[in-house]
């Protein structure tokens, strides 16, 4: 399909172009305010569906709300009646075209514009009015305060918080651009007005709070649950405004003449994730665990894995090489250790189903060799 997107170079057009562009299955026209004059008319004419993406949310005078928003879906739609194309139109509106502030006022009349492009000329007209967006290529202090957040936190600026208890709905980028892109596989679908999917209802202080844990993660190496919902799209948002200096970043190193022990990551109900090494002949573990389990993973060497019953004293051993990906799953009350039995330096990945608690370590010396 031949797409338009207006508005092509802000947050919501960047990403969906890109999206596009790794579909691979498209060709996309973009029109942005550097756009020629005469490029509206002409993509118009070819178009097989119009993403309209363009408008003016914080100009400098109220003023410009109205032909930034409403004037110009009206050039979009008369370009498309010239063409005689009534290609689908996707619109990205706003939830204050619910309001009578200049903003939403000017968003509602761009709607109403559309509605009558589409009863006109029989075009379908989809209707997103979105609630606050975010995600990355954002721009703080513009797009929401989830971006000025995650610009000022990830690089050690001031937050200020106004009210902390402010309610903020939000609409992850991605799944804004998934519910766009299924229209291009639904060309005729009827227009209407959709609603994104997932809105995360929360206050301003609590996205402000959870963006703070993220960057303090680097030291506690404890991000929490991100693995989904909004603590999964607040955390890639603010992954993407890291500086490429602050890309990596130290954790510490415990060494002595075994090798060395590196902790990676730690969470709240899933356990940590380490790794050790181990010079040729070297030993480590001789402990059992009443509770704890483990998991190692070999990454370079030769391992192993001696394990004795605490009770009966049933013997066992397990020999893996690194590159097999073979992992070797410890048992609660018996007693384990790992030896290098290769030649050259062992590298092991470690995972333990609980955070190490010092108070409660659930680890005893003991030998698997008494």
């Amino acid at each position: 399909m031949h797409i338009l997107i207006t508005g092509a170079d802000g947050f919501v057009g960047r990403n969906l172009r890109v999206r596009l562009c790794d579909s691979g299955r498209h060709e996309v026209t973009a029109i942005t305010r550097q756009s020629p004059p005469g490029t509206l008319d002409e993509a118009a004419v070819g178009a097989d569906f119009v993403f309209h993406l363009a408008g003016v949310n914080r100009p400098a005078d109220p003023a410009a709300y109205d032909p930034g928003n409403a004037g110009f879906t009206a050039d979009l739609c008369a370009a498309l009646q010239a063409a005689g194309n009534a290609a689908p139109v996707a619109f990205s509106s706003s939830a204050q075209a619910a309001l009578d502030n200049p903003y939403g006022l000017s968003k509602r009349r761009a709607e109403e514009i559309l509605l009558g492009h589409a009863t006109a000329t029989g075009a379908a007209v989809h209707l997103y009015r979105l609630p606050n967006v975010f995600g990355k290529w954002s721009r703080p202090d513009y797009n929401s305060a989830v971006a000025t957040f995650c610009h000022n936190i990830t690089r050690g600026l001031p937050v200020v918080v106004h009210d902390r208890g402010a309610a903020l709905r939000l609409a992850f980028i991605d799944d804004i651009v998934d519910s766009m892109l299924a229209l291009l596989e639904t060309p005729g679908a009827a227009g209407g007005y959709h609603d994104v999917v997932p809105v995360y209802d929360t206050t301003v202080g609590e996205v402000c709070d959870t963006i703070g844990e993220f960057a303090a993660s680097r030291g506690t190496l404890d991000p929490g649950r991100v693995g989904t919902g909004l603590r999964r799209a607040l955390y890639a948002t603010y992954v993407s405004f890291l500086p490429p200096g602050d890309f990596a970043y130290q954790v510490a190193r415990h060494a002595d003449s075994r090798g060395e022990f590196v902790e990676m990551l730690r969470t709240p109900d899933c356990g940590q994730c380490s790794y050790f090494t181990a010079g040729p002949g070297v030993t480590r573990g001789g402990h059992y665990h009443h509770a704890k389990t483990e998991k190692f993973l070999v990454i370079r060497g030769s391992a192993r894995f001696g394990f004795r019953h605490v009770v009966s004293g049933e013997r066992h051993e397990i020999t893996v090489r690194g590159g097999e990906g073979r992992i070797v799953e410890t048992a609660p009350g018996w007693v384990h250790d790992v030896t290098n039995v290769g030649d050259d330096e062992l590298v092991c990945m470690l995972w333990a189903n609980e955070v190490f608690d010092r108070f409660r370590p659930d680890t005893y010396p003991m030998k698997v060799d008494p």
